[in-house]
């Protein structure tokens, strides 16, 4: 069983968990009291280059704990004075570290767009993000067939939320791309050896069409990798342990802004 495999077994038990505890309509109702959804979208198109999405994530499964200690309403209120356009949080509890409680927190603390970072399988779990106050939800290919894919992105619009769509290659980006998909996320970490390599942006860069906003995520620390992605048509950036693993994420996210920025004056 590979870890994508075990993570998606133990979601499901979790998701029958939390549906006998909190029924269906209980969300919706809580749902149709948070504010209306901020779209991430507009906030990328309005925000000058580097657009950063950060994320506030413990641990993982390939790097173990990065931040244990991290206290997430000063971590998102840093990321969002920081110019952050939108900030990811991770709610998955046994690979993450993360809870559900760390999303409801978040919203509490900043207006900027949120993204439940999870692994989303059934329509409990997008309507429980509204709940929380989620404004964009990440949908991954390899977790689900295009069909599901195309049913949980539509949910997702419903709800009037946006789509995040993440794949790892050509044949997922083409199976699961739908008109309900807003973002196209590329994640560089290889699922099999967790190896990270912006090559697999690069070399997807141009199969994405025009009219949805390219996003790049994962193994993000170079400057000059930023600078490249951007030149091949990404606008967008996913960055979360080269932040989390400073003592001040927002600090480290301004620091790499600024890093970016002199990166693209010195090619030009």
């Amino acid at each position: 069983m590979t870890i994508l495999e075990e993570i998606v077994a133990q979601k499901k038990l979790h998701i029958a968990q939390c549906q006998q505890i909190t029924p269906y309509s209980a969300l919706e109702q809580r749902a149709k009291n948070q504010l209306p959804p901020v779209s991430t979208r507009q906030s990328i198109l309005n925000t000058p280059f580097p657009a950063f999405i950060t994320e506030f994530k413990r641990k993982s499964p390939s790097k173990g704990w990065i931040n244990a200690d991290a206290d997430l309403q000063t971590v998102v209120a840093g990321y969002a004075q920081a110019g952050a356009v939108a900030i990811s949080v991770l709610t998955d509890t046994s690979f993450f570290g993360g809870k559900d409680q760390d999303l409801e927190q978040a919203r509490q603390k900043v207006n900027t767009p949120l993204l439940r970072k999870d692994f989303m399988l059934d329509e409990y779990q997008i309507l429980e993000a509204r709940a929380l106050g989620a404004d964009l939800i990440l949908l991954i290919a390899a977790c689900l067939t295009p069909q599901v894919s195309l049913r949980l992105a539509q949910f997702v619009k419903s709800l009037g939320m946006e789509v995040l769509l993440e794949v790892h290659n050509e044949a997922e980006l083409q199976s699961h791309l739908n008109p309900s998909v807003d973002l196209v996320g590329v994640n560089n970490r290889n699922l099999h050896t967790f190896h990270t390599s912006i090559d697999t942006s690069l070399a997807l860069a141009e199969q994405i069409p025009a009219e949805f906003i390219k996003v790049s995520e994962s193994g993000l620390s170079q400057p000059e990798s930023i600078v490249q992605l951007s030149k091949a048509g990404f606008q967008a950036f996913l960055i979360g342990e080269n932040f989390m693993r400073a003592a001040e994420p927002a600090a480290a996210c301004i620091q790499f802004k600024q890093a970016v920025e002199s990166a693209l004056l010195s090619i030009s």
